[in-house]
């Protein structure tokens, strides 16, 4: 079983991150993914749009999630550590939220066009209520996450 909640950033850290990821000079394929009760919203950044443009859409996403659940937890997903796959932690999350009101799952990637060492794989777990966040935090980080079967 892996461990899929283990490594927390701060929301200035994130958008710093993002900020750097998408003003920097490195070519990127890129997508923002929401996850909610009301249904799944993608963004995928295509190839005829620039650098500004998908930044403005991550930032109107982001906006609108903070708007909704203002309590949120990020997690940085690395290949190089290894971590499981920013689609199962997403999904485990998704999961594992369901007895929380109003959260939203937001994962975004970007990933280098000519080599990985500049990937950017951000989960945001965003919850209406702070009680819910360290709720979840007290439960998930940091411990195995059972298999769904």
């Amino acid at each position: 079983m892996a461990i899929l909640f283990k490594t927390t950033i701060s929301e200035n850290t994130a958008f710093e991150m993002i900020e750097r990821s998408l003003s920097g000079v490195y070519q990127y394929d890129g997508y923002l993914n929401v996850v909610s009760d009301a249904g799944e919203t993608a963004l995928s950044w295509g190839p005829a749009m620039h650098a500004e443009e998908f930044k403005a859409e991550v930032s109107q996403s982001l906006r609108q999630t903070w708007d909704a659940a203002r309590f949120w937890v990020i997690y940085e997903r690395r290949e190089d550590r290894k971590d499981p796959e920013g689609t199962d932690i997403r999904n485990a999350a998704f999961r594992l939220t369901r007895g929380y009101s109003g959260v939203i799952v937001v994962t975004l990637s970007l990933l280098g066009k000519r080599d990985s060492a500049n990937d950017l794989e951000l989960v945001f777990v965003c919850f209406e209520q702070d009680f819910h966040r360290r709720n979840f935090r007290v439960r998930y980080e940091g411990k195995p996450i059972p298999n769904p079967d």
